[in-house]
């Protein structure tokens, strides 16, 4: 492998919350190649995110719906010494071999590997992360408590930080596991700040998210949200702000109107902001309440410690990571079931069921 490498393009991937978890890869590979510019070749949505990241010289953007050929030919010619593919899709790596790359290095799978010059064998400890059937998820919660097996232990080195890792290492970088890291300047905090009326606010800013792209099997109850966020500004005098895509826009237009006619303050973002502005918005919470998301990630990668509700998914593979100094709540029931990996429940939504309003307020008033 070319460790004199001086012009490299990374595939980034295409979610946001998958974005902010190749952060410790991209970190690693900075530190291999100091001197290196580093290009990522990212999907247009999430271009903004590493504006500042010290990881990134340059981003080339993906449109929605670009074709394959016009993506290569923007990299012809940029004379790249080599590529490494975050995504495991065959397009990926077709992309840099249309694009004339010549060490390109990503996960053995297939219908690629012909793409790539070095396929690299998938980790001993991977975990994959496998939708359950509605047979399976039914025979779960029929068998008796007492005579349940008891899912194995997941280690640590199963978080998806270590899939793109593991990938940073195929070219020598070091392996070991870094924080998420995103960054925003202090004067886009106090643009945002002046933008939506948040500097005159005296009062902690804690931030509501209560959407999940993925599905409906990710999201908590509306109406908890409401019953929680409503006992923790009574007992914090808190000025909850409400956080999200478009798509999310009914839920929190919900909480919004159920909070504004009571006594307590709200103040309704979601669709509202571009990415940076989310990211300004995240940095200045106190803490946020969310849904497994994109913004979830966003915001811990940003220092903002998090409570995140988990129900169809794992906070095992794909949860904030915490540290000695910042400490992230985890919110999950003891549904057998879970996690599934749906996008919708098929049963009767225990997992989000068991997660009670109580302890949503009390892990709040634990992180803040």
């Amino acid at each position: 492998m070319n460790s004199n490498a001086k012009n490299i393009l990374i595939r980034g991937v295409n979610w946001l919350g998958d974005a902010v978890m190749t952060t410790p890869a991209l970190l690693r590979l900075r530190e291999k190649f100091p001197g290196a510019h580093i290009t990522l070749l990212t999907p247009e949505k999430l271009k903004d995110l590493w504006v500042n990241h010290p990881a990134i010289d340059e981003t080339i953007s993906i449109k929605t719906g670009e074709l394959l050929l016009s993506v290569s030919r923007k990299l012809r010619g940029q004379k790249f010494d080599l590529a490494i593919m975050f995504p495991n899709s065959p397009r990926s790596a077709m992309e840099v071999w249309f694009g004339m790359i010549r060490q390109r290095i990503g996960y053995a799978r297939p219908w690629r590997n012909f793409f790539l010059t070095q396929a690299v064998t998938p980790r001993a400890d991977a975990v994959k992360m496998r939708k359950l059937s509605v047979a399976e998820i039914k025979e779960l919660v029929s068998q008796n408590p007492e005579s349940r097996i008891q899912n194995p232990e997941i280690s640590k080195s199963a978080h998806q930080i270590h899939e793109y890792l593991h990938l940073a290492a195929a070219l020598g970088a070091n392996p070991g596991p870094l924080l998420p890291q995103l960054f925003v300047t202090p004067e886009e905090i106090e643009t945002a700040k002046t933008k939506f009326s948040l500097d005159k606010i005296s009062n902690p800013i804690f931030g509501l998210n209560p959407g999940a792209e993925y599905g409906p099997a990710k999201r908590w109850p509306v109406e908890r949200f409401i019953a929680a966020a409503k006992e923790i500004q009574q007992r914090t005098n808190c000025v909850w702000i409400l956080l999200g895509g478009k798509n999310d826009s009914a839920i929190t237009n919900q909480i919004e109107s159920e909070i504004q006619n009571s006594k307590f303050k709200i103040q309704n973002f979601c669709g509202k902001t571009s990415l940076r502005e989310l990211m300004s918005l995240l940095k200045l919470c106190r803490v946020l309440l969310t849904n497994d998301t994109g913004p979830m990630h966003v915001a811990a990668a940003l220092g903002t410690p998090v409570v995140a509700i988990f129900g169809s998914t794992s906070p095992e593979l794909t949860g904030p990571i915490s540290s000695s100094e910042l400490r992230h709540q985890i919110l999950k029931s003891d549904a057998p079931c879970s996690p599934c990996f749906l996008r919708e429940c098929p049963i009767d939504f225990r997992c989000m069921n068991g997660i009670s309003v109580e302890s949503a307020v009390e892990a709040v008033l634990k992180t803040v």
